[in-house]
């Protein structure tokens, strides 16, 4: 996907990834907002004793699958899932977790969906991905939410049981840009269906898949809406061809691929929520899908503490344990805080998706990016407390008669979830489009220049009640006054910090939209700064109530733990909101952009163009 993306070009995706205005509440929206709806996640929704039980019997079953028959260090080695694998993930149905019974799925809900990733995560990144990719993204979702009932019925079964799916909607020059999107699904003369033409990139499961679902752009003519589309194809159709297994940092296990079509014959049955829906469909699977990261994410960092804790118990210097050792003590606290908020996250905002009451669209999006890049830290800092033992691979110290810890193995395989399903940068862009949307719409006139101080002050007044705390000489209303939060304890006081961070974040925005008005847009890092402050304060939401619902001593220390860990990055991100050096970064970038500093690369030897066998490997297009 493409890194750095302007602000305008986000725009599209942003706007077709919302069907309607916002009918459901959504508390994202209203944290960005400026207002703390704590009835929209506490109490948490709990589900029914049957569902639970039927929940814990499958990762019970998966946990004893993978402890038997899946090597994760083979996995690693071979850099392949075993085809016996594959094939015992599909019997214990794996791969239709949350297609419904009625389809031939196993009917469980975001919940448990995320704990069996999770588990089959720590077990090796690889299994995990692959029953991701196959339902968060691939076919099961987009047809769960917007197939046909006839589509249903063919398709859901076999990929609950038989069939493996992948999604194909990157190209080898459109990440981030679908616009640009140049594979194409013209109509046949007969009415009967589309061929389908280009090249897509990076399929994960694309190796292997035996049905994909893919994104191509119908032709607009007379009588026909055209646009990007979406479109079921069998993988065994003429015209299919994988150019090439991908390979990576990570994750060595996936089956990626680069996929052609050549005049590939799909029928118009094959079409899901006809021409034109298919960014629609993509990014509103995603808004759920997206939570498959953020629960993967928890469990590394889970098993990062694991790994952290029995280190700095057991490996000693100068006398006593290293945990014992203040630097390793605040990197170890640091790991265990961490790893508490993004599970927490990861739980409340699963429970969010399952309740359907609330639109999830901030919350998914947030738990992703905060979970991502959270969690690459965690994993860092576990390698830094074992030293050189994590960054030796497992199979070097089994070699020399050490445990086996795959901590290097765990880095490379976590750092592709801040690009994975939207970059970070991606993540920024689009969330701040929903918030500052929010803000527009409530704020009306309000920086028209033309408009007086009195008619401003009248317009915030009219616009909510937020936007009159913004004015000191006016009365606050019922809605402003602060609240004591006693139903949350010992972390009441977090909430009450939420509260108020809230608060100052809308403020905030509203000055920044005043001080930069429309070139706001443009300031994508400054953006970037809201949306993390907002992330941290859904984060310490998160860590409260779940540590409230948990209600044990030790949930209600880790959340404090956390909560204190993510105040002082929000409070800092505040500052940096006002004091930055954004716009002479800019104009550096600029310069090294034109080359003005080419001459400090000059001593550099560069393999990937000087060595004898740089040259890439070509890759047919579709029709060469």
């Amino acid at each position: 996907m493409a890194a750095n993306p302007t602000y305008e070009e986000s725009k599209q995706v942003a706007e077709a990834s919302r069907e309607t205005e916002w009918k459901q509440p959504s508390f994202g929206k209203e944290l960005f907002l400026g207002s703390l709806r704590t009835d929209l996640i506490h109490p948490q929704p709990v589900e029914a004793p049957e569902a639970t039980a039927k929940g814990e019997a499958f990762l019970a079953e998966l946990k004893a699958f993978l402890i038997e028959t899946a090597d994760p260090f083979a996995i690693e080695r071979d850099a392949k899932i075993p085809d016996e694998v594959i094939e015992g993930l599909k019997e214990i149905g794996a791969m239709g977790i949350k297609i419904p019974t009625e389809y031939g799925g196993l009917g469980l809900s975001q919940v448990y969906y995320n704990k069996a990733l999770a588990l089959a995560g720590t077990w090796h990144s690889s299994i995990s991905t692959l029953l991701s990719a196959h339902q968060s993204i691939g076919l099961p979702e987009p047809l769960r939410m917007f197939g046909s009932e006839e589509q249903k019925r063919e398709w859901l079964p076999k990929v609950a049981r038989t069939h493996v799916s992948a999604f194909l909607l990157t190209e080898p020059d459109v990440g981030s840009d679908p616009a640009r999107m140049t594979t194409a699904a013209v109509p046949t003369e007969d009415g009967t269906g589309y061929r389908i033409s280009g090249v897509k990139l990076w399929a994960t499961n694309g190796a292997i898949a035996d049905v994909v679902i893919v994104m191509a752009k119908v032709p607009k003519s007379e009588g026909r809406k055209g646009g990007i589309s979406a479109f079921i194809v069998p993988y065994d159709t003429d015209g299919i061809t994988v150019q090439t297994r991908n390979q990576f940092m990570g994750l060595r296990g996936i089956e990626n691929s680069v996929t052609t079509f050549d005049d590939v014959f799909v029928p118009k049955e094959n079409l899901i929520a006809g021409e034109g829906a298919g960014l629609k469909i993509a990014l509103s699977t995603l808004n759920t899908g997206r939570l498959s990261l953020p629960a993967i994410c928890a469990a590394m960092t889970k098993y990062a503490l694991k790994i952290a804790r029995e280190f700095a118990g057991e490996r000693k210097q100068w006398g006593q344990p290293i945990g014992k050792h203040d630097p390793v003590a605040q990197n170890l606290a640091f790991i265990a805080g961490s790893a508490f908020g993004i599970e927490a996250l990861v739980d409340v905002s699963s429970r969010l998706a399952d309740d359907k009451r609330n639109d999830i669209r901030i919350e998914a999006a947030l738990a992703k990016l905060y979970a991502s890049e959270l969690g690459w830290q965690v994993i860092d800092t576990m390698i830094q407390i074992r030293g050189g033992r994590g960054y030796e691979t497992a199979d070097s110290l089994r070699a020399r008669g050490e445990k086996p810890v795959p901590a290097e193995q765990l880095l490379r395989d976590m750092r592709i979830n801040r690009i994975f399903e939207g970059s970070t940068e991606i993540m920024h862009l689009l969330i701040a489009r929903e918030a500052l949307d929010q803000h527009l719409s409530v704020a009306g006139d309000i920086l028209d220049p033309k408009t007086a101080i009195a008619d401003k002050a009248k317009g915030a007044l009219k616009a909510g009640g937020f936007y009159a705390g913004w004015f000191p000489k006016l009365t606050v209303g019922d809605g402003l006054k602060p609240g004591s939060f006693s139903e949350f304890g010992p972390v009441a006081d977090h909430m009450r910090y939420v509260e108020r961070g809230a608060r100052k974040l809308a403020r905030s925005t509203f000055y920044l939209m005043g001080r930069h008005q429309a070139s706001l847009e443009q300031k994508g890092h400054l953006l970037g700064r809201l949306v993390d402050i907002g992330a941290e304060l859904y984060a310490i939401s998160c860590a409260s109530v779940y540590a409230t619902t948990l209600g044990t001593d030790e949930a209600y220390e880790l959340a404090d733990l956390f909560a204190h860990q993510a105040r002082r990055r929000a409070d800092a991100l505040f500052h940096e909101l006002w004091a930055n050096d954004d716009a002479a970064q800019y104009k550096a970038a600029q310069k090294v952009l034109e080359g003005r500093y080419t001459w400090f690369e000059s001593d550099v030897l560069d393999p990937s163009v000087e060595a004898k066998s740089a040259a890439p490997e070509p890759v047919p297009s579709a029709g060469d």
